[in-house]
């Protein structure tokens, strides 16, 4: 079977904005879908005519809105629309829509004749907005009819075992063209990784359309392409990649992969997103994946799956990096620890923290890979926790004061402001003013001489760093960090150095 195709969604209200988005992303497809059921009513109309402006082959589709789309109208009027839509083909087919999606109960004998009278393909669909779909190779053969109908199904997986069960249905299912993606942030898999599932066609959406993004699991022609290397993924590649809970936004991706293209080493790294860290690696299985980034909230939950754990693993609880070992095992490494020291030093321009009081707020993995850090660098540091239990537990490891993170806690923090390490997840991706909700030391009055990292990265200024730096604080994010510990995981991965000149941006922080 050929490569996976891509195909541009198409999201917006009139036919020269969706023609504007097939310009802007044409070097990335090599189909489009118009969502006719997207467009303005006056729109509808003029739909004959977009193959032939669109200038690439085209799919008609006019989505009912109880499988996922936005069609309010009649069945008569929506057979009436397709109906103008194929009519009056043209002898050069490039001018006719080359595909027309027709869902499983659709059956309008007369259009389906005159599609195929005209060399124009029937995608057979059927969507589950609410669950997966099991045994599809049988569904795939009871939905296909003839030769000039694909199969299509899309479904919204509970969990990630329901995509790990996806993969294994279809990894040897090619018996004929057919398409399966399933929805939603878990879903990402089956459309990076198209190719394993056999799937024709993988879809895609402008990086704006946010209701496709967030909904149905898409991402940006140029994404698929630039930053997962969608068109050269073949059965040779090797598969590495993150999970973590909710995963909504991630470097690592981009970091890794450049890694990989410019190396020339047949690899690509994928966002896993699942709360639950053993379906994870039972998808890793399925799927061949050689090593993962572990990230919240696994840190912790993936040590008893480990076979052999590093030194920094064993002293920390806590571990951000496995990898598949020829015997099928998975080895633990905690990369944190080398990325977090690199760049505070580099930060903090110090060679270590001898008489440097650090506080270190939160008490998951990346408090705990910050205490071993701090520790290892002669600081004297303060864990603060809004639960005071766990941060008893980091503190009393590793020799360290503890406190509850809250504002009868000011003094102790006051004491420990040398040097604030930021490691929860408040503030990720936070866009307004700091508050209660996305600064976690928001009840702290910053005197204008402590120096403030956090492990977050997007936004570049999080909320505490804003409030810090309003005050004359010197302030750094976690890119630095990432960075470091990904070059470390790199190696980890495929034996090479990173090549340090192709690394990130500020600004490449997205999945």
């Amino acid at each position: 079977m050929e490569k996976p195709l891509v195909c541009l969604t198409l999201s917006k209200s009139t036919i020269r904005e969706d023609l504007d988005l097939i310009n802007e992303y044409r070097k990335y497809i090599d189909i489009a879908e118009l969502r006719a059921d997207l467009l303005n009513e006056d729109e509808l109309l003029a739909i004959r005519r977009f193959p032939e402006l669109a200038q690439i082959p085209t799919i008609l589709t006019i989505r009912r809105k109880n499988d996922g789309g936005q069609y309010t109208g009649g069945e008569a009027a929506r057979t009436m629309l397709f109906a103008r839509a194929l009519a009056f083909a043209d002898p050069d087919k490039r001018k006719n829509f080359a595909y027309v999606d027709f869902e499983e109960d659709y059956h309008i004998p007369s259009l389906e004749d005159s599609a195929l009278a005209y060399g124009t393909l029937i995608i057979r669909s059927m969507h589950d907005m609410n669950n997966t779909v099991r045994n599809l190779p049988q569904r795939f053969r009871e939905m296909c009819k003839s030769n000039y109908e694909i199969p299509k199904i899309a479904c919204m997986p509970r969990s990630l075992s329901d995509v790990t069960n996806i993969f294994k249905e279809c990894e040897n299912f090619n018996e004929f063209p057919h398409i399966i993606c399933a929805m939603g942030s878990m879903g990402l898999p089956t459309r990076l990784l198209a190719y394993k599932l056999h799937s024709y066609l993988s879809f895609c959406s402008p990086s704006d359309a946010s209701t496709f993004n967030e909904v149905l699991g898409h991402v940006d022609p140029i994404t698929m392409n630039e930053i997962y290397n969608f068109r050269n993924l073949n059965e040779e590649t090797k598969i590495f990649g993150i999970t973590g809970w909710p995963l909504k936004t991630t470097a690592s991706p981009a970091l890794h992969n450049r890694g990989y293209r410019k190396q020339n080493i047949n690899a690509v790294y994928i966002p896993v997103c699942s709360p639950d860290i053993k379906d994870t690696l039972d998808f890793a299985d399925q799927i061949g994946m050689k090593g993962i980034s572990v990230t919240i909230p696994h840190k912790a939950s993936v040590l008893p799956f480990l076979n052999i754990e590093s030194e920094q693993v064993h002293k920390i609880g806590a571990c951000n990096t496995i990898v598949k070992e020829l015997d099928g095992t998975w080895s633990g490494y905690n990369t944190d620890t080398d990325g977090l020291e690199k760049a505070l030093l580099e930060f903090l321009k110090v060679k270590n923290l001898r008489g440097w009081k650090v506080a270190i707020i939160g008490a998951g993995g990346a408090a705990k890979a910050a205490a071993f850090v701090v520790k290892k660098l002669n600081g004297k540091g303060c864990i603060f926790n809004r639960t005071l239990t766990k941060a008893k537990g980091i503190a009393e490891k590793f020799g360290f004061d503890y406190a509850l993170l809250s504002p009868e806690s000011t003094k102790k923090l006051e004491k420990f402001s040398s040097l604030i390490i930021q490691t929860t997840s408040v503030g990720m991706g936070a866009t307004d003013a700091p508050n209660e909700q996305n600064n976690p030391i928001w009840f702290y009055d910053f005197s204008g001489k402590e120096k403030i990292f956090d492990i977050i990265y997007t936004p570049e200024l999080t909320p505490v760093m804003a409030q810090a730096e309003a005050a004359g604080c010197e302030v750094c994010n976690g890119l630095p960090m990432l960075k470091y510990q990904g070059y470390e995981q790199f190696k980890l991965y495929t034996g090479h150095e990173y090549k340090i000149e192709d690394s990130l941006s500020n600004s490449e922080n997205q999945v």
